[in-house]
């Protein structure tokens, strides 16, 4: 499942700080800036999560890289049924968060690797660019627009005509729309929702019509969290992923835990 990400801006209190990696920020916040450490089990294996927050020169803005291994142990840990699953990483993902303290505007940088086979390559990767704006906290909601574009690229692609293009190349671009979406039910319990459409603009045909399986041009993914914060750097979460095409049940399923370093 391709899935975008970006950056949230800070709370108000926290915006008047100068930020720093010693500063304890708000876990809830779908996406803060803080060096982190995290690692998750799911229907597919194990994830591991590092995040690492750095000085961009600017008291204004804050950013950070994280980088994610997914579906480690998946023979010997993982349940799911409906993939064939192997004890080495299914996926690598690596972001790049940057957040304008004085605008509520963030930017990202996501680049995913995918070591499975699919429809148009022996193995595909993405990248892509997705900009957000922070809205006006609604009661105890907080809601995220974002958008972006991206490109697709793959490993021995297949090419219209059945050929195989032997090593790297880009088959085709993307869009996508969507939100980051938080409800603060209590101080130490939070749930999110973020929706995202995605749809190919350009590349071959194979790639168009198949890039979200077989005979999808577009998908509309689901993510739905629900938190607990255990202490102000310590949290436990439960994630569903799922798309228009694939049921809640069939989706990805994992409970992750967080550290704030």
């Amino acid at each position: 499942m391709i899935c975008a990400a970006a950056l949230v801006v800070l709370p108000a209190s926290a915006q008047d700080e100068t930020a720093s990696d010693s500063d304890v920020q708000d876990m809830s916040d779908p996406l803060a800036v803080y060096t982190q450490v995290g690692a998750g089990v799911t229907n597919k294996g194990i994830n591991l999560k590092a995040g690492r927050s750095y000085d961009t020169g600017s008291p204004t803005t804050m950013a950070m890289n994280v980088l994610e291994a997914k579906g480690l142990l998946g023979e010997a840990v993982g349940w799911d049924s409906g993939s064939v699953r192997d004890n080495s990483a299914d996926s690598l993902r690596l972001r790049n968060f940057k957040v304008d303290l004085t605008n509520g505007r963030g930017g990202q940088l996501d680049v995913s690797y995918n070591f499975d086979e699919n429809y148009f390559a022996e193995e595909s990767g993405t990248i892509s660019y997705g900009v957000m704006q922070a809205l006006p906290k609604f009661g105890s909601i907080n809601i995220y627009p974002l958008v972006g574009l991206g490109l697709a690229f793959g490993n021995n692609v297949l090419e219209d005509d059945g050929s195989i293009d032997s090593g790297y190349s880009i088959p085709g671009t993307y869009a996508l729309a969507g939100m980051y979406g938080k409800w603060a039910i209590t101080d130490k319990v939070w749930m999110n929702y973020n929706p995202f459409f995605l749809a190919t603009l350009s590349g071959s045909d194979i790639y168009k019509d198949n890039a979200y399986g077989a005979g999808n041009d577009n998908v509309l993914t689901h993510e739905i969290a629900l938190s607990y914060q255990i202490s102000p750097v310590f949290n436990v979460r439960y994630f569903a992923n799922f798309t228009d095409e694939v049921d809640f049940a069939d989706g990805d399923h994992r409970v992750e835990f967080n550290y704030q370093l």
